[in-house]
């Protein structure tokens, strides 16, 4: 049997807002944006370049007890993890960028790993696990 994780979805109070912030900071790939008129609402996709098949459905508010949830989907926890292949070059290029880190970078033995905010406040990973770590046969 072969599983795998296509969408993830992430509540954004504007699609147009939500798309700049992870194409232009993060350099994601806008994979779809189509109206869809009979719900409407777009369906809105975005992914990591080079990112291995997991993407991220952006999705509005469709009602109003959803809309407590932009920027605190995980109840303050972290909600996603960035794998990168150099930690240190994408830390550098998000603070050059403006993008806030609320938990500053650390070595562990698993590699390297720093918290920041999207546009919202929800929290992510930044990480680069070490050569050896299990999951590097996941991320490459």
């Amino acid at each position: 049997m072969r599983q795998s994780i296509i969408h993830i979805g992430l509540v954004v109070r504007d699609y147009d807002e939500a798309i700049r912030f992870f194409t232009k900071k993060l350099h994601f790939t806008l994979v779809e944006d189509t109206y869809q008129p009979l719900q409407n609402k777009r369906w809105v996709v975005v992914a990591p370049q080079n990112g291995g098949g997991t993407t991220i459905t952006l999705a509005k508010p469709s009602k109003p007890e959803q809309e407590a949830f932009v920027g605190n989907q995980n109840g303050g926890r972290v909600l996603l993890s960035l794998h990168t292949d150099d930690f240190w070059r994408d830390y550098n290029e998000m603070v050059s960028k403006g993008i806030k880190f609320v938990r500053d970078p650390k070595e562990d033995t698993y590699g390297s790993v720093a918290v920041f905010e999207d546009l919202y406040g929800n929290l992510w990973d930044l990480i680069q696990y070490n050569k050896d770590h299990p999951y590097q046969k996941y991320v490459g």
